[in-house]
């Protein structure tokens, strides 16, 4: 059988290769982005408690009505904005399913949609299976901020899309109020559409805010922002999240969400609606996380790596030039092989795979796993 591979460049993930390494080579894994730690078991009962109580068929296609209404709260706590239940909200499987559902809905063979290098790795093959092309823009060095002049000068009559993510993965900086500024400025009278990929929207440290494209009026009416409560509650495998769009857009993306996967584990919902009740379940995780950031730090203060600075997210990025001159593919394996201590080289989230020595840890861990991870760095 022949099979024309709509994907051809595109094979087993990084994070699986590095995870798969980190197992056959007993290393501590701090490549994938997944915390080790427990989730809430106030939200595990819930789920718990609704299997029980017989809430296990089909939800509603565009999720449970009381968990939209929770989230238009809880938008209405953060930004200071009203969004409609019912035709600006759709629960999702995972944020990964919102931007998938999204870019099949909007993005047509020919589109270009500019995104951010170093990307995450999903954007492009998303872009690609349906026949667009995705147009790369490096961020500076070494903060990893966006030149908006560049992303200007990429844009032509075939850009449909400008795809942002902040807090970013990988790199953890942050957009600001004057890149939104920029961001309106550039879309001002096109028919450009902007995905912001907001998962990590609650992981910002020191005072900052989250400046999502939802406080911009303006951009609010040509954006999809993508969520995830897998990110915000712990529970990655949970695998739900969910995205805000005006309601013309939603209703296009809606078509293909309802042939996607349709709806999402019912219970989960529900059990998720009780605990968006109480804020502080969603606006205390800034501080956890921080804390790790900062005892990582602390005890990587004497190993040869230099840190990037981190404004997000839960992964920190380590320069490691002054101790080696191998490519970050070869450096991160030798780690994974040799030392026992598993990440992420950073070339492989650019599209030219450029390679500024650079390794992205993920302190989503326990303290004893940080500190045993440390301990080997420290020595090489």
């Amino acid at each position: 059988m022949q099979i024309q591979s709509k994907l051809p460049n595109v094979g087993t993930t990084i994070f699986s290769i590095m995870s798969k390494m980190a197992l056959e080579h007993n290393a501590i894994n701090l490549s994938q982005g997944f915390p080790d730690f427990p989730l809430s078991a106030e939200l595990i009962d819930g789920v718990h408690h609704y299997m029980k109580e017989g809430m296990n068929q089909y939800a509603p296609m565009p999720g449970v009505p009381v968990l939209r209404q929770r989230i238009s709260e809880k938008l209405n706590r953060a930004y200071g904005i009203s969004v409609d239940m019912d035709t600006e909200i759709t629960v999702t499987s995972g944020a990964i399913e919102a931007i998938n559902s999204a870019m099949t809905a909007v993005i047509n063979a020919g589109d270009e949609v500019i995104i951010m290098d170093p990307a995450y790795d999903a954007y492009e093959p998303i872009i690609n299976v349906n026949g667009a092309k995705a147009i790369g823009v490096s961020l500076t060095q070494p903060d990893y901020g966006i030149d908006w002049e560049s992303v200007k000068a990429r844009v032509s009559d075939k850009t449909r899309m400008i795809l942002i993510n902040s807090p970013h993965n990988p790199s953890g900086a942050i957009i600001t109020a004057e890149d939104l500024r920029q961001l309106e400025a550039l879309t001002r009278g096109t028919d450009i559409l902007v995905l912001s990929d907001e998962v990590y929207e609650h992981i910002v440290f020191d005072g900052q805010e989250h400046q999502s494209v939802l406080r911009s009026p303006e951009l609010r009416q040509r954006s999809i922002v993508t969520y995830s409560f897998g990110k915000t509650f712990h529970a990655t495998g949970w695998r739900i999240g969910y995205m805000i769009t005006p309601p013309e857009l939603m209703a296009e993306i809606r078509k293909v969400h309802q042939y996607n996967t349709f709806t999402v584990h019912t219970p989960t919902q529900y059990a998720i609606a009780d605990h968006l009740e109480n804020p502080v379940n969603y606006e205390s995780i800034a501080a956890m996380y921080q804390q790790k950031r900062d005892y990582f730090l602390e005890q990587m203060k004497d190993s040869r790596f230099v840190p990037v600075k981190a404004s997000g997210t839960y992964f920190q990025l380590m320069n490691y030039s002054q101790i080696s001159d191998m490519p970050d593919t070869e450096m991160a394996e030798w780690l994974t092989k040799e030392h026992g201590v598993a990440s992420i080289p950073m070339s492989i989230f650019y599209q030219d795979r450029q390679d500024n020595k650079v390794l992205r840890f993920c302190f989503a861990k326990g303290e004893e796993t940080l500190k045993a991870a440390a301990e080997i760095l420290c020595k090489i």
